[in-house]
């Protein structure tokens, strides 16, 4: 029986390291979450976020907007909010309407502010590794919990599973600052469970549930499972087959409660660090 890498508690800890943090600061932080629409996802997962930021005394407004709105009267109000001094984070819930110019809002949002990292300046920080902005919070994520169960990286080889923007891609460059070999794989990928059978850590962020099998997987493997979906059954299940991988992998993370739990406790740790550079 494999190991299985606990989100919850990489979470908490986090969650307590911030609590300490703000408590410093001597004034309030606020988030800010955009929402487009009322989609039931995008509601309990902004409902996750609250409950968490109240158990740390971090504030929160929800900016909400209709789905059909302009990108002219988003994007007025998106910058009323990125001017506004009492906010210190902005996330943003995608994905956004398509009428929404993605890049001018973007560009538009304060780097201070970004602690999603959707900024091609946040961005570029992680692809140089100057570790002057935010890191996209599901690759920090991934990251974290790594280094609490005392995963060594350097010299072993990554295969990632996508190639986002998003997690993937700065992941990739995130994993590389800490000197393991990395794999990007992806749709046109030929041979993918040879390669995946390979790597010593395998990283899953393609969106597709079940997906990674025994076939994909080794005895010495960890496995991370970023995948977050709903199966045949309407029950929340990552990219992975937690049934068939787990009795074969060295450690895996379970879903819910493996990377989506460090991801919000991240978030809000950034929204307190971000609060903490504007003092």
């Amino acid at each position: 029986m494999s190991m299985r890498l606990k989100g919850n508690e990489v979470s908490q800890k986090i969650l307590e390291d911030t609590a300490q943090i703000l408590r410093q600061l001597h004034r309030a932080s606020k988030l800010c979450i955009v929402r487009f629409g009322s989609d039931a996802a995008d509601l309990s997962y902004q409902n996750s976020i609250i409950k968490k930021c109240d158990s740390v005394g971090v504030n929160v407004q929800v900016a909400a907007f209709g789905a059909d709105i302009t990108s002219a009267d988003f994007m007025r109000r998106f910058r009323e909010l990125n001017a506004s001094p009492e906010i210190d984070g902005i996330l943003v819930l995608r994905p956004i309407p398509k009428q929404i110019d993605a890049d001018k809002m973007q560009d538009a949002l304060c780097a201070k502010k970004d602690i999603d990292c959707i900024g091609n300046l946040g961005l570029g920080s992680v692809f140089v590794g100057d570790g002057k902005s935010f890191a996209p919070c599901t690759a920090q994520a991934v990251m974290e919990i790594l280094k609490h169960y005392q995963v060594d990286l350097c010299g072993k080889h990554a295969v990632i599973l996508g190639r986002s923007l998003v997690v993937s891609k700065p992941l990739a460059m995130m994993l590389l600052e800490q000197n393991a070999t990395i794999t990007i794989c992806h749709s046109k990928t030929k041979n993918l469970c040879r390669i995946t059978r390979e790597a010593d850590i395998l990283i899953s962020a393609i969106g597709h549930p079940k997906f990674v099998d025994s076939r994909y997987v080794n005895k010495d493997m960890v496995v991370i499972d970023v995948g977050i979906n709903t199966d045949e059954n309407g029950k929340i299940c990552g990219d992975i087959d937690f049934d068939s991988v787990e009795p074969i992998v060295s450690s895996i993370t379970p879903v819910p409660g493996g990377v989506g739990a460090v991801t919000t406790a991240i978030l809000i740790r950034n929204t307190v660090l971000a609060a903490s550079k504007s003092t």
